[in-house]
């Protein structure tokens, strides 16, 4: 890293995992990106763009509430949009595996918290 800014998403992914510590943010998260799939999926099914912005406030609205309202916190996506995305669906990824508990702890999440 160099500063505070983060330079690799090797060392931002952890960031990442520590600002959803909370089950409840994560989620919201996960809701969201499910329905921003669907979305996405509609719009390819339908070639109707109003889908489009529908996956924009569904991906990012459950998200940002939870930042907000939850985890009282700035989402990354202010500072990382492009990896914050990335991460998003990583982190949903594993989740969805059941993969995730390990990443969470090694970047230092705590137990309650997973």
């Amino acid at each position: 890293m160099s500063g505070n800014r983060i330079t690799t998403y090797a060392d931002f992914f952890p960031f990442y995992l520590r600002e959803h510590s909370k089950p409840t943010t994560r989620a919201m998260h996960y809701c969201g990106t499910a329905a921003e799939i669907f979305c996405l999926g509609a719009l390819l099914a339908t070639g109707n763009w109003w889908w489009l912005l529908g996956a924009f406030m569904a991906g990012y609205g459950f998200a940002w509430v939870a930042h907000f309202f939850i985890e009282k916190n700035k989402p990354a996506t202010f500072t990382y949009p492009l990896w914050s995305y990335i991460a998003d669906h990583h982190m949903a990824g594993l989740a969805f595996f059941g993969r995730l508990k390990p990443r969470l702890h090694d970047a230092g999440v705590a137990a309650d918290r997973i």
